[in-house]
């Protein structure tokens, strides 16, 4: 499951995506909207993406896992459109037979979708807007 969507994340869809019997390790991540940043209050988000561009770079890194930790599943999911704080912009999932495999795997997703995937954010501030850059 690699997708770019509008609507709230399927959490249960994301893990169901990435679970198997042989597997020990499900792990994972999700990236959710805070109220602050760099000292400067956040009252929502809102994200944008080409979502074609976004899922064919977040194919590409999901194939690179799998390459570098064979035998895992993955999933990566980018909402986009107005978040309230405390909602997931992002949820990704990864299952292996053991729990390293999950975690180094889970890390390499969220670093490179953060450097790769054309996905922008504005944050909304109670007076104004900006748009940030994905830091990795």
């Amino acid at each position: 499951m690699i997708a770019v969507v509008d609507t709230p994340i399927d959490r249960r869809a994301v893990r169901e995506a990435v679970e198997d019997p042989g597997f020990g390790a499900v792990l994972i991540f999700e990236g959710v909207a805070r109220n602050h940043f760099e000292g400067r209050p956040v009252v929502a988000l809102e994200y944008e993406a080409y979502p074609g561009m976004a899922v064919a770079e977040m194919e590409r890194i999901a194939s690179a896992c799998q390459e570098r930790w064979p035998g895992v599943k993955v999933a990566m999911v980018h909402r986009t459109g107005r978040l309230a704080i405390g909602e997931p912009s992002v949820l990704l999932a990864v299952g292996s037979a053991h729990r390293v495999a999950a975690y180094e795997a889970n890390r390499f997703l969220i670093e490179e979708l953060k450097a790769r995937v054309p996905v922008w954010k504005k944050e909304i501030y109670e007076q104004g807007s900006a748009w940030k850059a994905n830091k990795p």
